[in-house]
């Protein structure tokens, strides 16, 4: 299974205990998985659609808990990119199909006639337990994750613009918490790419072993990033150690073809020996060459001298 479905599983399994925060997940759920059919009588039904069976019960459940009816569950297979199941929750009868529209902000009345909404009912988010659940339900209905292994990427897709930025104003009200609009195949995509932020919004809508999963693998790409900006820095550190050698190579053999290298002090003479028997050792390890042993300045003192005498 899939990053995004296996934190899917253990949001289905979740259950609000509150009545107004079972009724916010159901709503953000039917609000991007949702759709209302006539049911006979000018009455509404409602049926909603998802893939995943864990997600199928987990509302079948809540509905059957909150509304006292129970959902009717069938399974069909569609043909996009090979067969896929949908898992589809129905609920005819006319009457609780029509409170369930109304109760979830999908159906209200105006000038004593109903209209489709397509934004989010204020009246169902007004506490912050319930901006929470009707999160989940949405990203249970139309949302996806990406491994943090692989990339930090969440999202929820909305069916408009006005949802959308209704959605963009829920998400914005938690603390630290931002997100952005795109527009994508006729979709309005919520989305987030920030690492810190995807972390808080699965610890909001509750998947907390995959909170944790996410912080490991954070701490092991930190690591990983330590290490390899290390052996860089060696590497440059290195680069530059061989370059300078190298120069310091040179100006010794320039004084040997002069003819005035035997005219060095025994002390030049020592380190101009070491550094031509060893081009690849720092200054640190040719002064505990030495006899005694000196300091990195000594040597670099010493080899200053050698470069003076080579200009002068």
């Amino acid at each position: 299974m899939s990053f995004a479905s296996d934190v899917k599983n253990e949001l289905a399994r979740t259950e609000p205990e509150k009545s107004c925060c079972q009724l916010a997940e159901i709503s953000g759920f039917l609000r991007v998985a949702g759709t209302a059919n006539f049911a006979g009588g000018g009455k509404f039904g409602v049926t909603a659609s998802t893939g995943d069976p864990a997600i199928a019960r987990h509302y079948k459940r809540l509905i059957k808990k909150y509304f006292e009816v129970d959902p009717d569950l069938k399974i069909e297979e569609i043909e996009l990119f090979g067969k896929e199941r949908r898992y589809l929750l129905t609920v005819g009868h006319q009457d609780v199909g029509e409170e369930i529209l109304r109760e979830t902000g999908l159906l209200l009345v105006r000038q004593g006639k109903n209209y489709f909404t397509d934004g989010i009912f204020d009246g169902l988010i007004k506490s912050k337990c319930c901006k929470k659940s009707y999160l989940r339900g949405m990203f249970l209905g139309a949302g996806t994750v990406t491994d943090p292994r692989k990339s930090y990427h969440l999202e929820i897709a909305c069916g408009t613009e006005t949802l959308a930025k209704d959605l963009q104003k829920l998400i914005n009200s938690f603390v630290d918490l931002s997100c952005k609009i795109s527009h994508r195949r006729g979709k309005y995509i919520i989305y987030m790419k920030n690492s810190s932020y995807i972390r808080d919004t699965l610890a909001i809508m509750g998947a907390h072993s995959y909170v944790l999963d996410l912080d490991n693998t954070l701490i092991e790409k930190e690591m990983k990033e330590e290490a390899v900006r290390l052996t860089n820095c060696d590497n440059a550190n290195m680069d530059r150690t061989l370059d300078a050698a190298q120069e310091q190579i040179e100006v010794i053999n320039s004084l040997k073809k002069r003819g005035t290298y035997e005219s060095l002090s025994p002390k030049l003479k020592e380190i101009a020996e070491l550094r031509l028997a060893n081009p690849e050792a720092s200054l640190t390890q040719l002064g505990e060459m030495a006899e005694p042993p000196i300091k990195k300045s000594g040597v670099n003192n010493r080899i200053k001298r050698i470069f003076e005498l080579a200009r002068n």
